[in-house]
């Protein structure tokens, strides 16, 4: 089974709707069946090389709020992650354009999906609760050399347009899909599931993909569950 990821790596609910996702395939029965492909999806694909202004002041800006509510919302979401157990500090996370890490991700999926996947875990881990700046190539060139890549391809990746292209088709196929916001999650491209959603609806969705290309073997329901929760465009 082929379930597909479209997020960005600075979109919030994108890390919390990741865990919950996790969660519910370790209670999948046949998770050690399930490949898992991180696509491309920039919620700002004009975002200047590094914002200049704090993230409580862009947000602000951005959603013609004062100040003091920006910090309150950013406040709460550090809250809401923790419950997912993630440790977030977006008032001092380091915005930018997200691009050439979105190719540093098809650079690790190039070597395999388990690559693609530890190169994504480590930007999110880096721009949320590090709080580096993911958009300068010294910080992608250590976060692919730990996740496992090569020095050498890894600056030769960020020296030309590698994998540029291929982060253009996933932006193009999520738009074919309908995707308005992410995390989009789609299941053997015959299920989808936008937002941050609980992992009782992630589950069920596992299973119910497993059925329709397994109809002949038993299947476990779960009460679905849903919410709203996904970054909009």
């Amino acid at each position: 089974m082929l379930v597909e990821v479209w997020s960005d790596i600075v979109c919030p609910w994108c890390y919390i709707g990741k865990r919950r996702f996790e969660k519910a395939l370790a209670s999948f029965e046949h998770a050690g069946d399930v490949d898992i492909r991180w696509r491309s999806f920039e919620l700002d694909p004009g975002a200047p090389f590094r914002r200049s202004k704090p993230m409580a002041a862009h947000l602000a800006a951005k959603y013609g709020m004062t100040l003091e509510q920006a910090k309150a919302r950013l406040a709460d979401m550090n809250e809401l992650a923790s419950a997912d157990g993630l440790v977030y500090d977006l008032a001092n996370t380091q915005g930018g354009n997200t691009f050439d890490a979105h190719r540093l991700i098809h650079l690790g999926n190039a070597r395999n999906l388990d690559t693609g996947a530890t190169v994504k875990e480590a930007l999110l881990k880096a721009y949320f609760t590090d709080l580096q700046p993911i958009s300068e190539p010294d910080v992608l060139l250590e976060i692919g050399v730990a996740s496992g890549l090569e020095p050498e391809e890894v600056g030769g990746l960020l020296a030309t347009d590698r994998f540029a292209a291929e982060v253009r088709q996933d932006e193009a196929e999520a738009a074919a899909l309908g995707c308005t916001g992410v995390p989009f999650f789609v299941f053997n491209r015959t299920f989808a599931v936008p937002g941050a959603q609980d992992s009782s609806t992630f589950l069920i969705t596992l299973r119910r993909t497993w059925e329709r290309s397994h109809p002949d073997e038993p299947t476990v329901e779960v009460a679905p569950a849903c919410n709203d929760d996904a970054c909009a465009m």
